[in-house]
């Protein structure tokens, strides 16, 4: 089984919206995650803000230590906020695509937030590139994946937009073209996209756990409902993990999947933004096997497997007679 916690930060004990890839040169894990501020007594939300990026590693994702946090990503340390990476290798060099807020705010609305590209050769240093160019500056939470035609795509969470998701496409990483919306229906955030088991899926952040939609073409996503309406929505049983899962990333490993996670262990969820004590700031980074079955995907958080991590990657599966067609999914 998982450890559990996976990892907790050292600094803060905010660790949340984790993203995982391995160093190609190490052969390492490397978890970047939103150092929240738990700890701090600041006015209103500023300890959701004012975060710097943390840095975790390990050889086999059971067993992570931490490295620190990324320096030099704007001229304005200690007076920015940077939120929810998404680390991508793109053949050449390492990608991230960062949510960006000038300043700490005190309350949610009322600033702009970005996403913003850096490049780097080794993980650790980075070199900003571009500011994107999308559909409004309320944009949160990228994730990037080459689809099956070579087409690069960005998920992302449009916030004034109802908090739905929304796609953008480019054919090399430089130029990004907005396609407009990708998720509509019930507000949601932190899109993630993967392949597996000969499917690409989506899950998306409710604030009740994940929502799991099915494409054979990372266009047309048709909601997997049933008993499986959401992942991770049900307790489990494992330390720090008795409360829905939050912003997931997904490291596919061979027929099988591991989704990263965060908890809040002493928070229900049940007033959004209202988190009055450290204890219900705080939050803890978790692991759990993904699998499909049926065509349905599988998430039991308490499975007894051992994570541990290999090199293997599921190739990208394209179903060419797949009953669905383009649009946009409203439910």
């Amino acid at each position: 089984m998982p450890e559990a916690p996976l990892f907790r930060d050292p600094v803060f004990d905010g660790a949340t919206d984790p993203t995982v890839i391995r160093h190609r040169a190490t052969g390492q894990w490397w978890m970047f995650y939103t150092q929240r501020r738990a700890s701090v007594e600041e006015p209103g939300v500023a300890w959701v803000h004012g975060s710097r990026i943390g840095v975790a590693v390990s050889d086999t994702g059971d067993d992570w230590s931490y490295r620190g946090v990324l320096d030099g990503l704007d001229d304005r340390p200690g007076d920015s906020t940077h939120w929810a990476p998404e680390v991508i290798w793109d053949g050449t060099r390492y990608r991230m695509y960062l949510t960006m807020i000038d300043g700490i705010p005190q309350q949610w609305a009322g600033h702009a937030r970005h996403i913003v590209e850096f490049q780097s050769d080794d993980l650790w240093g980075w070199t900003r590139v571009q500011t994107l160019d999308l559909s409004s500056d309320r944009v949160i939470d990228a994730c990037v994946e080459r689809g099956d035609d070579g087409m690069w795509r960005l998920w992302y969470k449009d916030e004034a937009a109802e908090s739905t998701t929304w796609l953008a496409d480019s054919a090399d990483l430089t130029a990004w073209t907005v396609q407009g919306v990708a998720l509509a229906g019930r507000p949601h955030e932190g899109p993630n996209v993967f392949s597996l088991g000969g499917w690409w899926w989506l899950i998306v952040d409710e604030w009740r756990g994940q929502a799991v939609y099915r494409s054979c073409d990372c266009l047309a996503w048709r909601r997997q409902g049933g008993p499986d309406d959401v992942i991770l929505g049900a307790p489990g049983r494992r330390r720090d993990d008795a409360t829905f899962g939050r912003h997931g990333d997904v490291v596919v490993d061979g027929d099988r999947a591991v989704l990263f996670y965060f908890t809040h262990p002493g928070w229900d969820g049940s007033e959004l933004g209202s988190v009055d004590t450290r204890a219900a700031r705080e939050s803890a980074i978790q692991a759990a096997i993904l699998r499909v079955v049926d065509g349905v995907l599988h998430c039991d958080r308490d499975d007894q497997t051992a994570l541990r991590l290999g090199n293997s990657a599921a190739d990208c599966y394209n179903d060419s007679n797949c009953p669905l067609t383009p649009g946009v999914v409203t439910s």
